[in-house]
């Protein structure tokens, strides 16, 4: 059941240990791989934002919702002193950049519709393949993002083997409930605008708290799951009406 999420974070481990290996990088190639990574995590994210048109106006409301939570609980702000605090800790990893890899590897790892089917499947299903498959490509990304922002991409490693052993936990639990393709459907575009605010702030853009935006995504899985009672609801108040 946990399986994939264990294949994933491994993957993910051996990607960074290769890419912080990899010598002779210049500054001025890093920061065209950077900005080539930067456009691609946008295309990602457009791609994930407009893939359920459907939904804009539970988004919208989820963003609005979510940001509002994430400000009043401080999660960017918490997850920079996470990896602050390991930096401070362990010196030798030492790049200054801790705290962003460790929050936009994290965030790029774990948003997206891969992430949530893949788990759904291992723990309803016991059927791992879909994160086999994401594994590579986190094991891809994970060479290039060490490469640029350093060794705190090992921490998105462990983000992820909870973050997917969660779900599948969870999925084995509750069952086939949590499969429902439309919630993941709406939470997987939330997440792409996520990933789309990476993208943006890796740019220089404009630097957006994205840690702060993250219970957005809750927020539009429990609206999209609630949507058809409402929607029941009011059908049966007009007919009484």
């Amino acid at each position: 059941m946990l399986l994939g999420a264990i294949v994933n974070a491994l993957a993910i481990v051996i990607g960074t240990t290769i890419g912080t290996w990899i010598p002779g990088i210049g500054e001025r190639t890093k920061s065209t791989i950077l900005q080539g990574l930067s456009l691609a995590v946008i295309l990602i994210g457009l791609s994930m934002a407009l893939s359920d048109t459907a939904d804009l106006l539970i988004i919208v409301v989820s963003m609005a919702i979510g940001g509002a939570l994430g400000e009043w609980m401080g999660i960017e702000p918490w997850l920079n002193r996470v990896g602050q605090r390991i930096e401070s800790r362990f010196k030798t990893i030492g790049t200054g950049r801790v705290a962003q890899a460790f929050v936009t590897a994290s965030l790029v790892f774990c948003v997206g519709s891969m992430s949530i089917v893949g788990a759904i499947q291992s723990g309803v299903q016991g059927q791992n393949d879909t994160l086999y498959v994401k594994s590579m490509l986190d094991g891809f990304t994970a060479i290039i993002f060490a490469s640029t922002f350093g060794p705190g991409v090992y921490l998105a490693a462990v983000v992820v083997l909870v973050y997917e052993g969660a779900i599948a936990l969870a999925a084995r639990v509750i069952g086939m409930a949590l499969a429902n393709e439309a919630v993941i459907a709406c939470l997987t575009a939330t997440g792409g605008l996520l990933i789309v605010g990476i993208g943006l702030t890796i740019l220089g853009v404009k630097k957006i708290a994205v840690g702060n935006l993250l219970p957005a995504m809750l927020v539009a899985a429990v609206l999209k799951g609630l949507a058809p009672h409402v929607n029941h609801a009011l059908h049966a108040w007009w007919h009484l009406g």
